[in-house]
């Protein structure tokens, strides 16, 4: 169950003009906080980003499905209807069977798929598979949408980023 203040946040994204990715990306950082306070467990970082995009779907968040994926019927509409989650089925004996079955596999998996680094060799796995020209058209995107003060902001982090590494170099020498 996704908390209110990531739909609050979601929403304000959305009206800000950023990337459903963006705002899926609140549920996501749920998810992972789930998994490492010991809610339950994945196999990879993969499964965990999964469980929150899903989680994204299902409040509204029109996250497109994945490249190549056999979802004919998730596409959006030609009237604009957007990408949705697959239709939940209705309540029965068989899905609260199958649902607590999924908790209980999920609660015997490890806590190691949120870790940070896993997080990190996904995030670069992904990136690995993305254009220059994919990359840059994010960037354009990410200085439109972020605003003066959040460019400001971004800046004295990358400031603060080099000025670690470099001591970084300094202290192996």
């Amino acid at each position: 169950m996704p908390r209110a203040s990531s739909i609050a946040k979601a929403r304000a994204d959305k009206r800000a003009g950023k990337a459903p990715s963006t705002q899926a990306g609140h549920f996501v950082r749920d998810e992972i906080e789930a998994v490492r306070r010991g809610k339950h467990g994945v196999r990879s970082a993969k499964q965990a980003i999964a469980i929150g995009l899903s989680e994204a779907r299902r409040a509204g968040i029109e996250v497109p499905p994945k490249k190549g994926a056999k979802a004919a019927a998730a596409k959006p509409a030609a009237s604009g209807g957007g990408y949705k989650a697959a239709p939940r089925r209705p309540s029965s004996e068989s899905t609260a069977k199958r649902s607590s079955a999924a908790t209980k596999a999920l609660k015997l998996e490890s806590t190691a798929g949120a870790s940070h680094q896993a997080l990190s060799a996904q995030a670069k796995r992904a990136a690995s598979t993305r254009t220059a020209a994919d990359r840059s058209a994010a960037a354009e995107k990410a200085a439109r949408t972020k605003g003066a003060a959040g460019r400001s902001e971004a800046a004295r982090k990358a400031a603060r980023t080099r000025s670690a590494k470099k001591q970084a170099g300094q202290a192996s020498r």
